[in-house]
């Protein structure tokens, strides 16, 4: 089977955290081990460089972009694992970065468009066919919230007819704007061909349990690419083997709303999202994956309350962290 066969039947991608020392610096040994925690666990592709990983490894005064993609490229080869990098910036950056994961053996581009603010719809559409001359394109609706920008149905029915488009990452943490990304997928003429995957760590289950109906077709969302699946990994396998075998939708509906009351504590949703990655980090502290659960920034650390938050609900919900 390919890999995108594969992407298309539905995967658990883990969106990669980066591993570091207490001095910040770049933890190779720990990052390649995190990497291959994910894999063991049945993970079916890694997405690397993305907003998990920190958007910042690309500052010239860090230069990790190169080093975090290689590692995980190696650790993964020999593996099915389908790999998907982020890809930032206007267009000569991104199409650099592009080059630069395909040259390492990544199969698709996670295309941030964070960048282009105030681009229309006719530049985003052509930023986007651009780097899908280099790699097939992972489109991503990341929310306003963590830098992301509102992208109307217009913008998903226009891109969706694009050839080099193979999947979408659903993240604006908004029901309204999900369904404009799933609309414009089943009313495009490729709907067969891309795949939906959930990034709303916040309603995970209720994503991939829905069949979605417009105009007389049914779409599904079929995997998820997440930040909460960096923690869980061999958990998240499971709960989407039951989605996939149709077991009771009930049952996977409140296993759901306790994996919502998980992410809220780790995401930090009650301080607009700012402890997210930190909260990642202090899971796979805990649990021995990483040393310190330090950021790049100096500055990005858990919020006031998260600490306590993530304490009562990895004690409450352990079978969600495996």
């Amino acid at each position: 089977m390919s890999w995108l066969d594969r992407l298309r039947q539905g995967l658990v991608i883990p969106a990669h955290p980066l591993c570091l020392t207490a001095e910040r610096k770049f933890d190779e040994a720990r990052q390649r081990a995190l990497t291959r925690y994910y894999l063991e666990s049945g993970a079916g592709g890694l997405a690397v460089g993305v907003h998990t990983t920190q958007f910042s490894i690309r500052a010239p005064e860090h230069g990790l972009l190169e080093p975090v993609l290689r590692a995980a490229a190696e650790e993964a080869r020999g593996t099915d694992a389908v790999l998907v990098a982020g890809v930032c910036g206007a267009t000569d950056q991104a199409l650099r970065e592009a080059e630069l994961a395909r040259s390492l053996g990544y199969h698709c581009a996670l295309v941030s468009l964070s960048a282009l603010k105030q681009a229309g719809i006719d530049e985003l559409a052509a930023h986007i066919a651009e780097i899908g001359r280099v790699l097939p394109v992972f489109g991503f609706y990341l929310q306003p919230a963590v830098g992301g920008r509102v992208l109307p149905y217009a913008f998903w029915r226009r891109v969706a007819e694009l050839e080099c488009l193979v999947a979408i990452k659903i993240a604006p943490f908004n029901r309204y704007q999900t369904l404009d990304v799933v609309r414009a997928v089943a009313e495009s003429s490729r709907a067969g061909d891309i795949a939906l995957y959930t990034g709303n760590d916040d309603n995970i289950v209720a994503d991939l349990l829905t069949p979605f109906q417009f105009g007389g077709r049914t779409v599904r969302i079929r995997g998820g690419l997440l930040g909460q699946w960096a923690v869980g990994t061999r958990s998240a396998v499971s709960l989407l083997r039951r989605v996939q075998e149709g077991q009771n939708p009930a049952l996977l509906l409140s296993l759901g709303a306790q994996l919502t009351d998980l992410n809220a504590a780790l995401f930090d949703a009650a301080n607009g999202f700012r402890g997210c990655i930190a909260g990642i980090h202090e899971v796979l502290v805990r649990q021995g994956r990483m040393a310190t659960r330090a950021c790049l920034d100096p500055d990005e650390d858990l919020s006031p309350g998260q600490l306590e938050e993530i304490g009562r609900v990895m004690a409450a919900y352990p079978h969600l962290l495996e």
